[in-house]
Parts: structure tokens; C-alpha cells; sequence
């Protein structure tokens, strides 16, 4: 190949193109070439985010930033997805994150919910509003301040005042917590030879067989008790179904028919008997048998009396003369 202009031109041209072809996939300026949809994003602070930052998902690129403006109150992020296997929903979430201290900033966004269908082309994502790094460092001087401040005073002053006090309380208690570590390791001691009712509780199986026989009762009564249940909810059915006596009762209308004939009769006859109908109701509202019978009962007491002045042979022969 001859070494000519052309050629030299040829070379350089194609060197130039893989340098930027280089380049721009280094700052990510192919991925405004690809095809993809564009989401949307507000924050309150973008936390020094700038065009052509990466998108996350899990870690994951899926895209760029493609803009960032102001928006009302606050600055709208638009960002071009360009990853087709990235599914993210209308739930999910964004939220600015950087990989280090001095590191890159980029957007992450949260799988969602898959209930959730998947945003279309620009919708907007709702937000999580990430710390600023610099009140993380006033608030962490701040604590350090304090941890200062707090060692200072330990050093200025002297540490054995502080402990003084304490070891006067020991010095003073020492006889009363030796009594208490001796009674603790007897009670110890008893508990482990199953001396004492803590010590029979763990060590005997009497409370097991008690606990273990009162389980047994109970699930037998629970057993009785759904079987009476069952056979409780048996004869409701059985009356429902209008089986038996009791039930032919409760569902046939035949006795609540008879019951109000018989009313009924009995109403008649109490207002015959009031009007003064029929035997009986003669013998109660007419009074001519009442005084043949007071009339009756005056002869019969005349006659018993005629028959006592009578001697008992005469009464004899009274009795026998009309059987001759």
C-alpha cells in the first residue's frame, strides 16, 4: 500500500471516529442515539447531578439523564430509558444516590409493585428526597464537636473524683452484696439438686403428668361437648324436618286447627249455658230444681225424724213389709 496523502487522510479519519465513538460511549452521549422512552422525574435539590449522568435499576444501568430544568418549585429531571428489559412501573420510585463520597451522582429507580402497570412513554415517577451530603457533614462536625467537648471535660478534670463516690457506695454495700451473692448461690444450688418448688417443678415430672392429664381431660370434654353438639344440631334438623312427635307439632297445622275448633266448641257451649240452654245450663239459671231439691231434702228430713220416734222393730218391720 503506498504511503500517499489519501491514505494518510484515510487513517487519520477512521482513528478520529473510534476516539470519538470512544468518548462519547465514555460520557454516554450514544445513548441519546438509541432508541428508548423518556420519564420524568421532580426533586427539591438534584444534589449536583448533571446531564448525561447514568439511570439505575438494581444497580444496573438502564439509561442517561437527558435534561434537567426547573419546574415550578422544583427542577425536573428527564431521563431516556434505552434498556427494552427494563420494566418500570407507574409505583415506582426514584431517588438520586452516589457511589462514593467523591463519587458519580446517578438516578435510581425501585422495581415497584408488579401489580402496578408499566409507565408509558413520559410519565413521572414519584420521588424519594435523598439527604444533602453537605447537612450530613454539618450535622456530623456537629457531633464531633460534641464528642470534643465531652473529652475535654474528662481530661480537665480528674477522674479518680469522679470515681470516688462510687467506690465509697461499694466500699459501704461490700458486706450486704456478699450476702446477696451467697443467698443467690444457695438458691442456685437448691434449684439444681430439685430441692423447693422451683427445683421439684423442674426436675420432677409430676406438674408434666398433671399438665399432660389435664390437656387429655380437656380435649376429651371438647370432644363430648362437640359431640352433643352434633347431635343437638341432629334433632333441630329433625324438627325442622317435622320428624318425630315434637316436630309434627311445630310444623304440621293440624293441632293449632283442632285447638281452635275446640275454642271455639267450648265458647258455645259456656254461651248456651249462659242463656240458659240445655241441662246444664237449665240447672244453673233456672231455679225451680233448686227448690225441688231444698223441698226433697225437707221431706226426707222429716221422714228420718218420724223414723227415729219409731222403735227398731216397728223400723225393721217397715223395711221388710214390702219385700212380703
Amino acid at each position: 500500500m503506498k504511503n500517499t496523502l489519501q491514505t494518510r487522510l484515510g487513517i487519520f479519519f477512521a482513528l478520529a471516529f473510534v476516539a470519538a465513538v470512544v468518548i462519547l460511549e465514555t460520557i454516554g452521549g450514544l445513548e441519546f442515539l438509541k432508541r428508548g422512552k423518556t420519564l420524568a422525574a421532580r426533586f427539591t435539590n438534584v444534589l449536583e447531578l448533571n446531564v448525561g449522568d447514568p439511570v439505575k435499576m438494581a444497580g444496573k444501568q438502564i439509561g442517561r439523564v437527558e435534561r434537567i430544568e426547573f419546574a415550578d418549585d422544583k427542577v425536573r429531571v428527564a431521563m431516556k430509558i434505552t434498556d427494552p428489559r427494563a420494566r418500570i412501573r407507574t409505583d415506582s420510585r426514584a431517588t438520586i444516590r452516589f457511589t462514593g463520597l467523591m463519587g458519580q451522582n446517578y438516578v435510581a429507580i425501585d422495581f415497584g409493585t408488579s401489580q402496578a402497570p408499566e409507565a408509558e412513554d413520559g410519565a413521572e415517577l414519584e420521588t424519594y428526597e435523598q439527604p444533602d451530603f453537605n447537612q450530613l457533614m454539618t450535622r456530623l462536625e456537629g457531633v464531633t464537636t460534641g464528642i470534643k467537648k465531652l473529652t475535654d471535660t474528662f481530661s480537665e478534670s480528674n477522674l479518680g473524683d469522679l470515681l470516688v463516690p462510687f467506690t465509697d457506695f461499694l466500699n459501704e454495700s461490700k458486706p450486704r452484696i456478699l450476702t446477696i451473692l451467697s443467698n443467690a448461690e444457695s438458691i442456685s444450688t437448691q434449684v439444681a439438686r430439685g430441692q423447693g418448688t422451683v427445683g421439684r417443678l423442674l426436675y420432677e415430672d409430676t406438674l408434666y403428668t398433671s399438665a399432660l392429664d389435664t390437656v387429655t381431660n380437656v380435649n376429651r370434654a371438647t370432644a363430648d361437648a362437640q359431640g352433643l353438639l352434633g347431635d343437638a344440631r341432629a334433632v333441630v334438623a329433625d324438627l325442622r324436618a317435622g320428624k318425630g312427635t315434637v316436630g309434627r307439632l311445630l310444623t304440621e297445622d293440624q293441632l293449632n286447627t283442632e285447638t281452635t275448633t275446640a275454642v271455639t266448641n267450648l265458647r258455645e257451649i259456656l254461651q248456651k249455658v249462659n242463656r240458659g240452654e240445655g241441662t246444664v245450663g237449665k240447672v244453673i239459671n233456672d231455679t225451680t230444681l233448686l227448690d225441688n231439691a231444698k223441698l226433697t231434702l225437707q221431706k226426707l228430713d222429716k221422714a228420718t225424724e218420724g223414723l227415729e220416734d219409731q222403735g227398731p222393730l216397728t223400723v225393721l218391720g217397715i223395711l221388710i213389709n214390702p219385700l212380703f
